[in-house]
Formats: structure tokens, sequence, C-alpha cells
């Protein structure tokens, strides 16, 4: 299992209806998120910088792979037109990235 955290800012104005549309996202995304090895997955809000963090653990063996199935699942990218616009990526991110992925410096259980 991996544990994996990544950040990017939210637009002011779309703070509300991001929060309504993931207070109840929709199955098909929750069952491609599964299907794609993903678990105990969450994201949270810091206002009033307005940034997103996601953190998720990642128990398959090819996270590329995975994440390239996601991609192609046609109500993910659904989903994501309408998120993505909300969505401010970080200037710091790496290439290709859109949410910039975080390096984990401490664990414990």
């Amino acid at each position: 299992m991996q544990r994996m955290g990544s950040v990017i800012g939210l637009k002011p104005a779309d703070i509300a209806e991001y929060k309504r549309l993931h207070a109840a996202v929709w199955p098909g995304v929750l069952a491609k998120i599964a299907d794609c090895n993903i678990r105990n997955y969450s994201i949270f809000l810091k206002e009033p910088e307005n940034l997103l963090f996601a953190y998720f653990e990642y128990h398959g063996t090819d996270f590329a792979a995975d994440s390239a199935k996601m991609a192609e699942d046609k109500t993910t990218q659904e989903w994501w037109a309408i998120c993505g616009p909300m969505q401010q990526p970080l200037e710091s991110r790496k290439e290709g990235e859109w949410w910039a992925e975080m390096e984990e410096v401490f664990h414990t259980d």
C-alpha cells in the first residue's frame, strides 16, 4: 500500500458548489475509484487559502495504469469536466500534474 497526498487550489466562487458536489459523489465515480485500487480517499479544504488537500491509499501495483484506466472512464470524465474548472492548479506543480503531488515526510500508525 502506498499513501498519496496532493494539493490544488479551489476558486473562491466555487467553494459552495464543490462542497455540494462532494457531499453526494456520483456512484459511478466512487465505483471507478475503488476499481482503480484507491482506498481511504479524503479531500480536505483549507480556507481562506482555498487549498484542497487529497489523501488516499493506493493498493495496486501499477499506479500509472490505474490512473489511465480512471481517465478513460466516461463517468469520471464527466465528473472532472464539472469539477476541473473549479480547481486552480498550483504554479509550482510538476509538468503533467493537475493536483500537485506531495512528499510524505512522516507517518505513524
